[in-house]
């Protein structure tokens, strides 16, 4: 709850108002404790006292829970018991401005990016690659960038690995060795993310950043997303989050220590951020945590168990919430004395017994002071909601979508030129000039071959005409030369001519044919 005095109420231990400094929001904060014990309401109380303040949140609905906080409360039992605990004998129920999203487009409006804006490093934690592959991947990302190809959706970057596989041999000298084994298993796992709904993900009209930072009638507005089928792949969840975080990094610019955060970033089953995760991809995330601080955004981490967050980035979240633990097991023990520890001791109890004991919707609370020195750990209650408590049904949740500042800008996909279309026009274009080529080098051949006929004719006749003449002379040589008179001998003559020069001619083109073929 957002006070009059401008202080961010949170919880309250034993008449104590324990209150987040505006000044500290930025300074990240931690909401931990097992299933069932208050973690949800808890976000929503947060949440719901950044509103009212007029700091917009992101926030990951996992069960659909959180999606009542566009709804005005009511007054329960439990609220007529603890109101005046808490300090508020009237409570004022009221709702949320909310925007509702979905990654599928189904509960909400879509959110999409575009390959190029996911990067080689996420894309890569995305489809589970190896160091080699990630190489491959890097390789497809620097020949598309260097050629002015747009990478978009899921087949622009299937086209450019053909591309990229297909002239492997010319590419290698420059960018290494690009194994067809390697962009094998990337296009496998390409195929992997497309049934898992990813190539709703990867399109056009890219998400803006810039809609997580509304204001409306003087509260900030609650970005919601559909969490519940999201998680069923956890890695594109908590890669999709990582992606969000990396875009409100790079663009927003630097405001230093506000009396406000500009804004309130959720990260529920924060557990899912670290698993598999290299060390070079866990160092980008301790950096975009350390600095986004000085952008004025806020990260709230959201997890069963503190240990769940490595220490490089555990010891930067200053505002902490702890909900109860169960220690059944040896390990549930450690991990119960290794959370206690992260606390600043209270003389009048010893923080790892009460954690075990805590009953639902009370916590053990530790916010940062104005000069930024962790208070001391109170058992306290958490403040009850003024919003519902639990889902919407689906008809008010559709209505609050069509009334939505932003109905109609991102519901209808689009599909621009990009590098599928550049390089298919590439290769229609290679075909084409190919094909052109190849009826050339045939229509010479065919000029060629009967520029060829006509010679071997003209040849050929030649060559009989003039064979057949000498044969001739020698028959007309050889009567002349007889005894015999040329009266008796003129028929003989003429009929041994004609059938030496059918002879010979017949001889001549054979023999001419055969040589000129």
């Amino acid at each position: 709850m957002y006070t009059n005095d401008h202080q961010l109420y949170v919880a309250n231990a034993a008449g104590k108002a324990l209150s987040i400094c505006g000044k500290m929001a930025n300074r990240h904060g931690l909401v931990a404790g097992a299933t069932g014990t208050g973690k949800t309401v808890t976000l929503q109380v947060l949440a719901e006292t950044f509103c009212q303040a007029g700091v917009p949140c992101f926030m990951a609905d996992m069960k659909g829970d959180l999606s009542g906080i566009a709804k005005e409360g009511r007054m329960s039992s439990y609220i007529e018991k603890v109101k005046d605990g808490f300090g508020i004998p009237e409570p004022v129920f009221a709702p949320c401005p909310v925007i509702f999203y979905d990654v599928f487009g189904e509960q909400g409006h879509p959110m999409r990016t575009t390959i190029s804006n996911m990067g080689p490093q996420l894309l890569s934690r995305l489809m589970g690659l190896n160091e080699t592959q990630s190489g491959v991947l890097d390789i497809v990302f620097r020949v598309a960038d260097e050629r002015g190809l747009l990478l978009i959706d899921i087949k622009d970057l299937r086209a450019m690995l053909n591309y990229v596989s297909g002239h492997a041999a010319e590419l290698q000298t420059t960018y290494g060795n690009i194994s067809s084994a390697s962009v094998g298993a990337i296009q496998r796992a390409i195929l992997s993310l497309e049934s898992q709904g990813a190539d709703k993900f990867f399109a056009e009209p890219a998400f803006d950043i810039f809609d997580l930072l509304r204001v409306q009638g003087g509260k900030g507005v609650m970005s919601v997303l559909a969490a519940d089928k999201l998680m069923m792949n956890p890695k594109l969840y908590s890669s999709f989050l990582l992606w969000l975080l990396s875009e409100l990094y790079s663009t927003l610019p630097e405001v230093g220590d506000m009396e406000l955060p500009k804004m309130v970033f959720f990260f529920d089953e924060a557990h899912t951020l670290f698993e598999d995760t290299s060390p070079a991809l866990t160092a980008k995330i301790e950096q975009v945590v350390r600095l986004i601080r000085s952008k004025g955004v806020g990260i709230y981490f959201v997890t069963q168990n503190p240990t769940d967050i490595p220490d490089a980035i555990l010891g930067q979240l200053g505002n902490r919430v702890q909900h109860a633990l169960r220690a059944y097991t040896p390990k549930d023990q450690k991990a119960v004395r290794s959370a206690a520890e992260t606390f600043r001791p209270n003389p009048d109890f010893k923080t790892a017994d009460v954690i075990t004991t805590l009953g639902t919707g009370e916590a053990l609370v530790s916010f940062l002071d104005e000069k930024g020195t962790p208070a001391m750990v109170e058992q306290a209650k958490i403040l009850f909601p003024l919003s519902q408590i639990g889902a919407l049904t689906e008809a008010e949740r559709g209505e609050i979508i069509r009334r939505s500042p932003i109905a109609g800008r991102y519901d209808t996909m689009i599909d621009r030129h990009s590098a599928f279309e550049a390089l298919l026009e590439d290769a229609e274009k290679a075909a084409a000039e190919q094909e052109e080529q190849q009826k050339e080098i045939e229509a010479r051949k065919a000029k060629t071959g009967g520029f060829g006929a006509l010679f071997k004719k003209v040849a050929v006749t030649a060559g009989t005409a003039f064979l057949t003449s000498l044969a001739s002379n020698a028959v007309s040589g050889m009567t002349n030369g007889g005894k015999k008179s040329k009266s008796k001998t003129s028929a003989g003559q003429k009929a041994l001519k004609s059938a030496t020069t059918r002879a010979t001619s017949a001889l001549v083109r054979g023999t001419l044919g055969n040589l000129l073929k």
